[in-house]
């Protein structure tokens, strides 16, 4: 941790005081002494803790798009039995690019196209697990009359050839026979499981295969619970029975993550050689490891469990880049565990192996043991050796260094990669440290301005205490709250509720009204933040809380939190009031998810139930999102019309007149759409102005569109899209401007780079459009940045670049038809 003091006449004992969250609230009430009121407000922001970026346990290669791309091209050419472990990969590298929806769908494609029983029984568990809280999404679709048999259990004996074609079914006839000779009926049906096990021991020791076949596969269909699993999966690798053990370890898996709470679990995973893994898992231990660990790692990191599966991923990686990955993340594990000899050995073994990330864990150790100059020019040394260097390297090189050469490094990892948080959260404090506190929140605004991170709600929160203002540090901790109700401060000692109660003491109470008026005004003017704030504060007292928790979840996806938003909205149908409401936040989960069909549905139902303003706003929205049929636009302007005479808010009604007049733009009606777009200004629907923008450059009229966008910008606090928009609307230089502001505000925004990047390629400037495309690609593996690179190096003849950047493309999105068409016909002038 990197703790800072604002001034050395801050005693200890003040200091310590900070760190109590009660005792910089109790200033306020007078509970401390005057002495430690007066010198409080000095010392307060010593209890801001900048800690040090995460040394992240995923793969993480110099050159993303390179390996996608190498994935992408043995794909092509692998045998059947090779593509799951390639997706597994691909998997991997999405993972350590933080692209949770592709690595989702990586592993899907790992399932599907698994050979053997063990892959499909591994990854469907895997892919269960990944989805865990989606249940509803499969109860919902159940309810429309499509039903999902994904991830179920398999009947693993079926999958399985049986010893010998000569092998049959049997049935207890014969009772005559001695227990130890049912073999000669050829019948075990109906046999008790102990005595299985007896017959089992006895086929396996004679070498009767076709009756220890028999009985592997009899036992493997009474394994029904995870006790049943327990007890015989000892005996299952004890005596060598496949059908058995995999029976069992599939309950295991299936179980996932509460299975790994039950110890004698883990000792069974754990506690085997490689005859037992294999006899369990066939040729897909190492998938099976490396999701056990995946699991293993969200629930405790440090834990011994976690270690032993690690070093079962090592056991059994096959190539350099399994072994890279699985000693790098055995490292990380080793240094959270403090062994650090056995963390530096793994981290080295992953570095030497081609995984320069490694040398951040080994700058760590350097630096823990007293080597902070080594640390320093370990990273020197990675930094001058890649070309282009990372944002990484200089954010880690600034932990070994300080004054101006740590700043400079800190500004450089912004520039290489502004999605890092540690350098903005460094800068704010340190600039609150110098008694800078506008500073200090414009530079973590900076981040949070396009990256919601807990990290930097917290920092802000702590900066706005510092500055006395607690209706806005209430914000900002409603908000982290909002994000993750289990939310804990100050490195987990404190949990965020209990902050928020302190906090709260310190503000003016709202009324309900108040807080409608206060959630009007915050999202008139596009202040998404201090919308999901008002909400959260409603919750804690309002019955509506169905319709506040949809009004969340719409918030939420504004802000880029699918996960929270998909929260809210299952949170919206637990609360709803009435069966008609409910229909609509189903409809919404549906649609959400990309059941559009289902979603109508449900839409209908619902308004058969009750005509609603949320039913017909529901069906318009998926109607015209989804239909290709220009004819269908009558019907959702028909819709909307439904909507906007049934009772609602200004809030929603404004989104409505906004939505009918984008179809009345479509439909080419322009006089039509700029009533709906004034009609909604009037109810304070700011980004209304965006619409009127457009029908006013479609009448020719681009500065009075221009006009319109800056009235927008002026009143939005999230206005980054708003100009990128008015880009549009001016010449080419103002564009520039506006889409350099953009890039400042939300350097995410893909357009801004791909425009810069057409320019530069118009004045023939072929290299520095490559390169600004490039400065994008190397944060975030976006198909059109991608797509625009690949054509402008088959403009330039390099035909392996191009290829390279249309394989990474169609990883990102195996089905765009634009890509699949440059591939094909790059690939085409290969030699």
């Amino acid at each position: 941790m990197r703790t800072f003091y604002p001034s050395d006449s801050c005693s200890k004992e003040s200091h310590l005081n900070s760190l109590n969250p009660q005792s910089w609230l109790q200033v306020e009430r007078g509970k401390l002494s005057s002495s430690a009121s007066s010198s409080a407000p000095l010392c307060r922001e010593s209890f801001i803790k900048v800690p040090e970026p995460q040394i992240l346990p995923h793969y993480k290669p110099l050159d993303y798009v390179e390996v996608l791309a190498q994935i992408h091209e043995e794909l092509e050419s692998c045998s059947l039995q090779d593509r799951s472990s390639l997706y597994l990969l691909q998997y991997q590298v999405f993972r350590g690019l933080g692209e949770t929806k592709l690595g989702q769908r990586s592993l899907r494609s790992a399932w599907q196209e698994a050979t053997t029983v063990h892959e499909k029984v591994v990854f469907g568990s895997w892919l269960r697990y990944e989805k865990q809280g989606e249940e509803v999404i499969a109860e919902l679709l159940s309810s429309c009359g499509k039903y999902s048999e994904e991830f179920v259990p398999l009947d693993i004996a079926s999958y399985l050839p049986v010893t010998s074609p000569e092998a049959a079914s049997v049935k207890k006839e014969d009772a005559s026979l001695s227990a130890p000779y049912f073999s000669v009926a050829n019948v075990l049906i109906g046999v008790s499981k102990n005595l299985l096990i007896e017959v089992l021991v006895f086929a396996n020791k004679f070498c009767c295969e076709r009756l220890k076949d028999a009985c592997d596969r009899e036992l493997a269909s009474l394994v029904s619970s995870m006790e049943c699993a327990v007890e015989l999966m000892d005996f299952a690798l004890e005596e060598s029975s496949p059908i058995l053990a995999a029976s069992c370890l599939q309950v295991f898996l299936y179980e996932l993550p509460e299975s790994l709470t039950d110890e004698r679990v883990v000792e069974a995973l754990t506690r085997v050689n490689r005859s037992h893994v294999s006899t369990m898992a066939g040729k897909a231990s190492f998938s099976l490891y490396s999701c056990l660990t995946e699991v293993s790692m969200r629930l405790d990191p440090r834990s011994d469990r976690t270690l032993s599966f690690l070093e079962k991923v090592v056991d059994f990686a096959e190539s350099d880049r399994q072994r890279v990955l699985g000693f790098h993340r055995l490292g990380c594990t080793r240094l959270l565990r403090k062994e650090y000899r056995e963390a530096e050995e793994a981290f080295e073994t992953a570095f030497n192996l081609g995984h320069v990330y490694s040398a951040t864990g080994l700058a760590r150790i350097g630096y823990i043991q007293g080597h902070k100059l080594w640390g320093y020019e370990k990273l020197t040394s990675v930094i001058s050796s890649v070309s282009p260097p990372l944002g990484w390297m200089y954010q880690e090189r600034s932990l070994y260094c300080e004054g101006d050469k740590k700043l400079e490094d800190l500004e450089k990892a912004t520039e290489l990669d502004p999605t890092l948080t540690y350098p903005y959260m460094y800068r704010a404090v340190k600039l609150m440290s110098e008694q800078n506190a506008e500073a200090a929140l414009e530079e973590i605004n900076r981040i949070l301005g396009f990256k919601l991170a807990l990290e930097c709600l917290e920092i802000r929160f702590c900066l706005y205490l510092g500055m006395d203002d607690y209706e806005a540090a209430l914000r900002d901790i409603q908000a982290a709250l909002t994000l993750c109700p289990d939310y804990r401060m100050f490195d987990g000692k404190v949990a965020a509720r209990q902050l928020r109660t302190l906090v709260y003491e310190h503000v003016e109470s709202w009324t309900t009204a108040d807080c409608w008026m206060q959630l009007y005004e915050k999202w008139s003017n596009v202040d998404d933040i201090g919308s999901l704030s008002v909400i959260y504060q409603m919750l804690e007292a309002d019955a509506c809380k169905g319709v506040l928790y949809f009004r969340q979840s719409l918030l939420l996806l504004r802000l880029k939190c699918p996960e929270a938003a998909m929260r809210s909205l299952q949170l919206a149908r637990e609360h709803a009031s009435s069966d008609h409401e409910r229909l609509v936040y189903e409809g919404w989960i549906l649609y959400d998810t990309g059941h559009c069909e289902e979603g109508l549905q449900k839409a209908k139902e619902s308004i058969r139930i009750k005509r609603s303003f949320e039913a017909y706003f529901l069906q318009a929205y998926a109607l015209a999102e989804s239909s290709l049929d220009p004819s269908s636009s009558s019907t959702v302007v028909s819709l909307l019309e439904d909507a906007l005479k049934c009772p609602s808010d200004r809030l929603r009604k404004g989104q409505a007149l906004n939505n009918l007049g984008s179809v009345y733009v479509d439909c080419e009606k322009l006089d039509l759409a700029a009533d709906c777009y004034i009609n909604a200004l009037k109810v304070r629907h700011t980004r209304a102005h965006q619409g009127l923008a457009r029908v006013h450059f479609l009448r020719n009229d681009k500065a009075a569109a221009y006009e319109e966008m800056t009235r927008l910008i002026e009143k939005a606090q999230n206005n980054a899209s708003a100009y990128e928009k008015r880009s549009e609307y001016c010449d080419r230089e103002l564009a520039k401007s506006d889409l350099e502001m953009v890039t400042r505000l939300d350097p995410l925004r893909v357009y801004p780079y791909r425009y810069r990047a057409a320019v530069l390629m118009d004045s023939r400037k072929e290299k520095e459009a490559i390169e600004e495309l490039s400065r994008a690609i190397a944060f975030k593996a976006d198909l059109h940045l991608l797509h625009l690179r690949a054509a402008f190096h088959e403009h330039n003849g390099d035909v392996s670049s191009a290829l390279r950047d249309c394989r990474a493309a169609l990883s990102v999105d195996p089905n765009h038809q634009e890509m699949l068409e440059l591939h094909s016909r790059v690939n085409s002038h290969e030699p």
